[in-house]
């Protein structure tokens, strides 16, 4: 069975190219690409309406709650609105109750999502067991069950010769350590960023300097261990030119950042809206802009939807006391559109941020148009207005900050091995 995709709006982040093209898909895979008219025929031809066809979106540090927390969000349901997002691969992170650190916990999420998500679901694993930071978990065996990556998130390990002597474990054994980087002392507590604006709101706040002194510190032992290493959230001015000095350096280091961070900013929570409450909290403007320019030239390599789904309960409470988090896996697509349509970003450049470099980072084949490459495509239109509507999300959580915005950027349909897991109505 052979699909052509034709009259499509090609995206391809490999290429930085943006024209007018086609895509055959046989078996599962691209077996042929190119721009203008089509040179192939097949069984099905599917008409993309000169719409954008672009690679399935790679998101790297989505929470799925299962196990421990179902009623916030589950496989089915995150797989749904990944689908519906334009993520083809969902890269969940294993801060789960209890945390994936064993392979038997690991077996139990990979089958779950086997039975129930429409996307590729590739997890991640602990770093530490019980991500309490005082003993490593079993990185080899959690390797050979699955895990392309191992994470505390944002459990920050404060011993340095734990941290230390699993970097050096997992620096032998091949694999990659994600890391948040932030000083957990000054960051405890802390509900906004440091500034006049959060004094004046009577908000506990942490500095951006808290962000660079633990990165500072995490880039000092991949020094030390040669770990390969991924920071999951830069937010702060501050810290990029550490992350320059360290690939400049020759480390092998990336970095990434939430959409929220590039397309917010500290005065979104005015209001005390708990929707605007994540981790790290909304940056200054000025630091926006620096994380626009710095995904523009690549010093900053993925761009991630950060999706943490947080029931009602936990979000309407006082602005210090709520919990922080918000879904994105189905306004990452969108809300990037805003980084398009301001013309801060193309959209080859928005798309090798969100499914080439994180691909790549990880070692899979997916996140780009080559031959032999997984078929996995978001057919969408930049343009397409639209009020968000937080209750007709496919998550079980509805916590985003962009309830009753206007955006632009609708998914038409999403592709996973060429097969349509998503039309839109």
């Amino acid at each position: 069975m052979t699909t052509l995709f034709t009259n499509a709006r090609l995206i391809d982040p490999a290429r930085d190219s943006d024209a007018p093209g086609w895509v055959l898909v046989r078996d599962g895979a691209i077996a042929a690409f190119g721009n203008g008219t089509p040179s192939e025929t097949a069984d099905k031809t599917i008409d993309c309406g000169g719409k954008c066809l672009a690679p399935g979106i790679v998101d790297i540090g989505v929470k799925v709650c299962e196990p421990g927390e179902r009623h916030k969000e589950s496989y089915k349901t995150a797989g749904l609105a990944a689908a519906a997002g334009g993520v083809t691969t969902m890269v969940t992170r294993p801060d789960t109750l209890p945390a994936i650190d064993t392979p038997e916990v690991l077996e139990f999420v990979e089958r779950r999502a086997n039975e129930a998500a429409p996307v590729n679901v590739v997890p991640m694993a602990a770093l530490t067991k019980g991500r309490e930071g005082k003993e490593m978990t079993e990185i080899g065996f959690l390797m050979d069950a699955g895990a392309i990556a191992f994470t505390d998130c944002d459990h920050v390990v404060t011993n340095n010769k734990v941290l230390s002597r699993a970097m050096t474990y997992a620096r032998a054994n091949g694999a990659l350590v994600m890391s948040h980087p932030q000083d957990p002392g000054l960051s405890k507590g802390a509900a906004a960023n440091a500034s006049k604006f959060a004094a004046l709101r009577g908000l506990p706040a942490v500095s951006p300097m808290a962000e660079r002194m633990g990165l500072d510190r995490d880039l000092a032992l991949v020094e030390m261990t040669g770990v390969k290493y991924h920071a999951d959230q830069i937010t702060a001015a501050r810290a990029l030119p550490a992350l320059e000095r360290a690939k400049k350096n020759g480390f092998d280091v990336t970095a990434g950042t939430s959409i929220h961070h590039l397309t917010l900013n500290e005065l979104d929570v005015a209001d005390y809206r708990t929707f605007f409450k994540i981790k790290p909290p909304l940056r200054a403007e000025t630091d926006r802009l620096a994380l626009v320019e710095a995904v523009k030239s690549g010093l900053i390599d993925i761009i991630c939807s950060m999706h943490t789904p947080q029931d009602e309960e936990s979000k309407r409470l006082p602005f210090e006391e709520a919990a922080s988090g918000a879904v994105a896996l189905e306004t990452l697509l969108p809300a990037a559109m805003q980084l398009y349509q301001n013309g801060d970003l193309t959209l080859p450049q928005l798309f090798k941020a969100m499914a080439l470099n994180p691909a790549n980072r990880l070692g899979l084949t997916s996140g780009r148009i080559e031959q032999d490459a997984p078929a996995d495509f978001v057919l969408f239109d930049p343009d397409a207005p639209f009020i968000l509507d937080r209750f007709k999300l496919q998550s079980k959580s509805k916590n985003t900050p962009f309830d009753g915005a206007k955006m632009q950027g609708k998914v038409l349909a999403t592709y996973v091995a060429g097969k349509a897991v998503y039309r839109r109505d």
